[in-house]
């Protein structure tokens, strides 16, 4: 009697196989990609916001003295309109690169950016919120024990504008991401295994 042969394909996740090694360099690299382009969208909306703000004080100077309301919605528009503008980048490059790979390389290859991407993102995203806190609460020291205008309350302010996208936008982001890599690895899952069966 012939032996019927197995339709399961061995999957060899170890370092041996060097779409393994590809996957995990890429997906490594990713949380680190990911966080400066969350940074730099941070710096560009805020130059936005300061814009906005400088001309709201030049086409009305009574928002100084109180004798005139701000523009609050239009503030709330600038930062919305820029966030979204900002964030599909990143969500592209996130949901694009396992498909890539799948593609490219194979099973292998996506689970090996699985790997790192959740190595280097978990500690990554522990070092952001942390780091950041630890700036903010550098400046809100000084100010509590009233050291406003010192050399070293000015480093602080420093620290904090810093450390604001750190704690706010790119630590917590970097959950979504090693999020959403494994939701499309899943979903696309089928096809690349189909890919290289076929």
């Amino acid at each position: 009697m012939k032996q019927e042969k197995s339709s399961i394909i061995p999957l060899i996740t170890s370092l041996s196989n060097p779409a393994v090694v590809v996957g995990l360099l890429v997906g490594g690299l990713l949380p680190f990609f990911i966080t400066s382009q969350l940074i730099s969208a941070v710096a560009r909306a805020a130059s936005k916001m300061v814009e906005e703000v400088r001309r709201q004080f030049k086409e009305s100077p009574g928002i100084l003295t109180h004798e005139t309301k701000p523009d609050y919605a239009k503030c709330v528009d600038v930062a919305t309109v820029a966030s979204l503008r900002e964030l599909w980048k990143s969500a592209a490059i996130t949901i694009a690169a396992p498909i890539v790979l799948g593609i490219i390389l194979g099973p292998s290859a996506v689970v090996g950016l699985l790997m790192g991407a959740v190595i280097t993102g978990i500690f990554l995203a522990f070092h952001l919120a942390n780091t950041g806190g630890a700036w903010d609460n550098a400046k809100k020291y000084m100010e509590i024990n009233k050291q406003k205008g010192t050399e070293e309350h000015r480093i602080a302010i420093v620290g904090d504008i810093i450390g604001d996208p750190y704690k706010d936008t790119a630590g917590p982001a970097l959950n979504t991401v090693i999020k959403l890599l494994n939701t499309v690895a899943i979903v696309f899952v089928s096809a690349f295994v189909a890919i290289f069966v076929l």
